[in-house]
């Protein structure tokens, strides 16, 4: 027999002792077992006496929620220093595939897809407006959760595909009786940015069970991005100054070989940047608004001693929008990017001339509106018990429901466009368009040309599981625990854009659909062996195992295992490391997203070379046909992205190692921990930002980079005007790192106080784009659409109270970065360390009743200028562009 069939037999044959299986890191029964001594904590299935053995990991309280004044699980989350890189929230203009309006988390900044996000221990469906990779956070009322746990652990032996860089684990209360309410208010110094969140949570228990539900409404204005960044800025003569979009709301023109601007009625003049520019900032947001109501409906009842049934409802609505810039025209098709041809014979031609149009925002329409209404909701039930010989069992079966419309306003159908700039216009049912000239756009060729796109998608998750667990043998050191079960996934993904989106009429903007599956069949088996105890120097060892069998039907089977040694010298201290292989799968989105087209903010290293510009870069530019003193024209290039039906299964492997030490004899309350981590994946799969393929290409000897062939450029102009960056596996990721935490609480007087801090120090994150290329450097950089990655990031939380007040301290740290892609003299290149202080005072009426007054960002730190910016100047996917706000709270209950 082979191992695969052993496994298989095994699994089934543990499981089979009863007709279901047990759970998943479930919250009911963790406190279950909890008087008892035993929990399951994330990072493993099999009932343990604490947490500080399974692997590096932090665990943040509702408590601890509630004092910091976070509202959204996602901010509290992005605050740890174990998260980097980008991901998708409010203040991010950026979301990333169909996630607008989406809250997501990224650990190590490996990616959000590399993440897993589990409730209760069970997957959720994926959140967005179709085909997307990962759950909105927001999905569960806060006020529901007892606390989310987070193992910055590769952890795919024990939860199957996803959990690369780690696991996220939000684990709801069970113990609730009575009603509680709550709201909380927020306003930034500036007076916009209105916050409105409200909480209601209700219980009810007795001897058999109980029921429990929860909601969470909020609703949050828009902050104009001009109100904090009044323009787009770049470096010209040492001094940062406003860098104006070449897209005029009169129109730049090419006439003869010289670039012109139309400037109303038949009048027109030689383009000036700085004259004729259009300033985006003032139809963009720094924060956009969402409205959203989160419920859940928990309940649990005992069917006799040994049997209880169980389960889960959760549902949210949600809808959301983004500002974006009025419209731009630059093609008569998304084949042709370089320009508008527009004859002489043309009404609207004032120049006599056959002219082409290189850019114009349709001013005269207004700004454009991404919009999005979601619904997602997830059922989960199952039986759980206890066998006999104790062992614990579970089945359960969830099924989950995502559906979205989305679109955008004022979308320009090109094919309209050319009808209108044909010189048979007013006679072909078309009328003649007049795009030279600011203002001279008529109303009813607007009423003609755009219109309002809607896009539809959703997304879908069924599973089956079934597992066990519980003791096997007594040996000398303890009993020898397991964990096993099996597990059937399947996940879907669709998107069906706009026809006319889908027909590539659509200004800048061509989609195509998107629909796919992707289903597995997986076994594991885990166990806990007890190797010494009550020793001198081994007060306990423990070893423990987990081996993971996938057999996936698009990609075929895989085999992942881990090994973990906790080792207890003491109560003072104790060594912990594991071991393990991970993988995963490309996603629906990954495999069968069709090309879509955006533009996005990118850097273009042939713009304001200077003297001191490396040869090699000099040359490639020059010999790309750039001219000389080439300014880029405004900040964002077309650029292509989609999904690869080619792409094959990542593999990574993890090892950490770290110690715990609690000298309680010595500093009673002191807690520390250290733990190193080394991560490798092979055959990453990624989309390589169009400002990273600029600068290795033009910086390779004689433009030989594979990536050359991705960029087309105009030889006329000198811009790029195209970038095509679609998803490839890669070739690898490295990245290692230092975890720290300081834990410590003790009474000073008749105060309480507890100081909880992290640090996280990045030694090294390389990516090799591809084989036989050289790595690129992340650890220390930040900017050009990549995220923050900084050596060193960290936050630390201050609580004091006495009697019925409490007052709470909390700083993040964002380490010192270099930009990606800037020359190191250049403004903007090196951005310093930031700290953000938010501080809190409660006052307790009693046990139920709670008033709170609070200030996030309490200094009013503005973001850091960062050279390749993503918006407002600065890195949004990094620093805060709201500046002070500040928040009244208040909850009783009944």
């Amino acid at each position: 027999m082979n191992i695969k069939s052993t496994l298989l037999l095994g699994a089934a044959a543990l499981t089979g002792f009863a007709p279901t299986a047990f759970a998943q890191d479930h919250a009911d029964h963790q406190a279950e077992n909890a008087s008892q001594g035993d929990i399951i904590v994330t990072g493993s299935r099999i009932r343990r006496t604490d947490l500080a053995g399974v692997g590096p990991a932090t665990v943040v309280s509702a408590e601890q929620l509630e004092n910091t004044g976070v509202v959204n699980i996602e901010n509290v989350l992005q605050r740890l220093p174990a998260v980097a890189g980008f991901s998708g929230n409010q203040t991010n203009a950026y979301w990333t595939g169909n996630g607008y309006g989406t809250a997501q988390v990224n650990l190590r900044g490996l990616g959000i897809k590399r993440t897993l996000t589990l409730l209760n221990g069970r997957r959720l469906v994926a959140g967005g407006t179709g085909a997307n990779s990962s759950p909105d956070l927001n999905m569960i009322p806060t006020i529901a959760l007892a606390r989310t746990e987070v193992l910055k652990d590769g952890a795919s032996a024990i939860y199957g595909a996803d959990a690369v860089s780690g696991v996220v684990n939000l684990v709801t209360r069970n113990d609730f009786e009575g009603i509680a309410v709550s709201a909380r208010n927020g306003i930034t110094g500036k007076g916009d940015g209105h916050d409105f969140t409200a909480d209601f949570l209700g219980g009810i228990r007795n001897d058999r069970g109980g029921l429990m539900f929860a909601a969470t409404y909020q609703k949050t204005q828009a902050i104009g991005l001009s109100s904090r960044a009044p323009c787009a800025l770049t470096e010209a003569a040492g001094s940062l100054v406003c860098a104006l979009s070449g897209n005029t709301v009169g129109g730049r023109a090419n006439v003869d070989g010289t670039i012109v601007n139309f400037t109303g009625g038949d009048a027109y003049e030689p383009y000036v940047a700085s004259k004729h520019g259009f300033n985006s900032y003032h139809y963009l947001n720094a924060v956009s608004p969402i409205e959203r109501i989160s419920t859940g409906l928990f309940g649990d009842y005992a069917l006799s001693d040994n049997v209880t049934a169980f389960a889960e409802v959760l549902y949210t609505h949600r809808k959301s929008n983004q500002l974006a810039t009025p419209s731009v025209i630059r093609g008569v098709s998304p084949g042709l990017r370089n320009g508008i041809p527009i004859s002489a014979l043309h009404p609207s031609n004032p120049t006599g001339q056959n002219i082409t149009l290189l850019g114009r925002t349709l001013m005269e329409a207004g700004p454009r509106e991404f919009f999005q209404t979601t619904n997602t909701w997830q059922a989960t039930g199952g039986l759980r018990g206890k066998l006999p010989n104790d062992w614990a069992w579970e089945v359960t079966a969830s099924f989950g429901r995502n559906t979205a419309k989305d679109g955008s306003t004022n979308i320009v159908n090109l094919e309209k466009m050319n009808e209108t700039l044909s010189v048979n216009c007013g006679t072909n049912g078309a009328p003649c368009g007049d795009y030279l000239g600011v203002g001279d756009m008529s109303q009813d060729v607007m009423d003609y040309i755009l219109y309002t796109s809607t896009d539809r998608g959703g997304n879908q998750l069924m599973s089956f599981t079934a597992d066990v667990t519980g003791e096997l043998i007594d040996l000398p050191a303890g009993a020898l625990a397991f964990a096993a079960g099996l597990v059937y996934r399947e996940e879907k993904g669709w998107r069906n854009p706009d026809p006319r989106t889908v027909a590539g009429v659509a200004n800048n903007n061509q989609q195509d659909p998107v629909s796919g599956k992707v289903d597995t069949k997986e076994a594991y088996l885990e166990v806990s062996v007890p190797l010494l105890a009550d020793k001198p120097f081994f007060d306990a060892v423990t070893l423990d195992a987990a081996v993971r069998y996938s057999d996936y039907k698009l990609f075929g089977s895989d085999w992942n295992y881990k090994l973990g040694l906790d080792w207890k010298v003491s109560e003072a201290l104790r060594f912990r490391g594991t071991y393990g292989t991970g993988f995963r799968v490309p996603n629906v989105p990954e495999l069968f997203s069709g090309m879509v087209q955006g533009n996005l903010t990118t850097a273009d290293p042939c713009s304001k070379l200077t003297g001191s510009s490396a040869a090699t870069l000099v040359t490639n530019c020059a010999a790309a046909g750039v001219p000389t003193g080439f300014v880029q024209t405004g900040t964002n290039v077309l650029t292509e992205t989609g999904g690869n039906i080619n792409l094959k299964p990542e593999s990574s492997t993890t090892w950490t190692l770290g110690a715990v030490f609690q000298p309680a004899a010595i500093v009673p309350g002191l807690s520390l921990t250290a733990d190193w981590f080394n991560i490798k994946i092979e055959d990453a799969i990624r989309s390589v930002p169009g400002s990273m393929k600029l600068n290795l290409c033009y910086n390779s000897s004689n433009m030989s980079h594979p990536f050359c062939a991705d960029i087309d450029r105009d030889v006329a102009t000198g811009d790029v005007t195209y970038i095509r960056s679609q998803l490839n596996n890669t070739g690898a990721e490295l990245m290692r790192g230092l975890d720290l935490g300081l834990v410590y609480s003790r009474n000073i007087a008749d105060v309480a106080v507890t100081l909880d801090l992290n640090a996280t120090y990045l030694d090294k994150y390389d990516v090799v784009q591809s084989v036989g290329t050289p790595a690129l450097t992340y650890d220390g950089y930040l900017g050009g659409g990549n995220g923050g990655y900084s050596k060193w990031r960290g936050y630390g939380v201050l609580t004091a109270n006495k009697g019925k007040v409490t007052a709470t301290w909390s700083t993040q740290w964002i380490g010192k970065a270099k930009d990606f892609y800037a020359a190191a003299t250049a403004i903007g290149a090196r951005v310093p360390n930031v700290f953000y202080h938010n501080a809190q005072l409660a006052f307790e009426v009693n046990e139920k009743t709670r008033f709170s007054l609070g200030v996030d960002n309490l200094t009013d730190r503005k973001a850091p200028y960062v050279a390749n910016y993503t918006d407002g100047n600065t890195d949004t996917m990094v620093y805060d562009l709201m500046g002070r706000r500040f928040y009244v709270g208040f909850r009783t209950g009944f």
